[in-house]
């Protein structure tokens, strides 16, 4: 009896080894990248709060925003020519995730330059995000939600219809508060992809 539980015990240990080590594969590591004079405080706050659901993180220094991104009649940066340029600076293994304090906008809904908080490929290797739009009571809660969303973009995860999951769409407004975390199918979704969820 004794030699079964222990052949039963061995076999249940190598199932979650296997199992650890098949989302382990699965998981790119993640480029955090300040732009511009972003606050590095700030920067090693998200390196520290990522390193949580992925320990393939790693934080480089600032660099300029790309040279064709700044979008001089409204002073803002063009998020679309941003990820466009950081997607070139990775691995194939990696995704990059652009830290911006400034504003940033794209084209979207036949309208020229809308104004963002984040702007990611779905799925992709880059995506982008500023504190610029974000309450200030919140700040630091508000931009670490801003942060999942986009890389959950970038992980191949549409927006979501449920109103208190981090892929909820924003419609042009700051939802961020009411939002909680990962709805269950978003969070399935993510951790067949390896991230560290609970």
């Amino acid at each position: 009896m004794m030699k079964y539980c222990f052949f039963v015990f061995l076999f249940i240990a190598l199932s979650c080894t296997n199992r650890k080590n098949e989302s382990n594969k699965n998981q790119k590591v993640i480029v955090i990248q300040p732009l511009g004079s972003f606050k590095t405080e700030q920067a090693k706050k998200v390196f520290e709060e990522i390193k949580a659901i992925n320990p393939k993180v790693v934080l480089r220094s600032n660099i300029s925003f790309p040279e064709n991104s700044y979008y001089k009649p409204r002073n803002r940066y063009r998020a679309d020519s941003i990820i466009k340029s950081l997607k070139d600076n990775i691995g194939k293994d990696s995704v990059i995730v652009g830290l911006s304090n400034s504003d940033i906008s794209t084209t979207k809904n036949g309208i020229k330059d809308w104004g963002v908080m984040g702007l990611g490929y779905r799925p992709g290797k880059a995506c982008v995000v500023s504190d610029f739009r974000l309450f200030v009571k919140n700040k630091n809660k508000q931009f670490y939600k801003l942060v999942l969303h986009e890389l959950g973009h970038t992980a191949g995860l549409p927006h979501c219809a449920i109103k208190t999951c981090l892929m909820r769409d924003a419609e042009g407004g700051n939802p961020l508060d009411e939002e909680k975390d990962f709805c269950n199918d978003c969070k399935s979704f993510l951790k067949s992809k390896g991230w560290q969820l609970i």
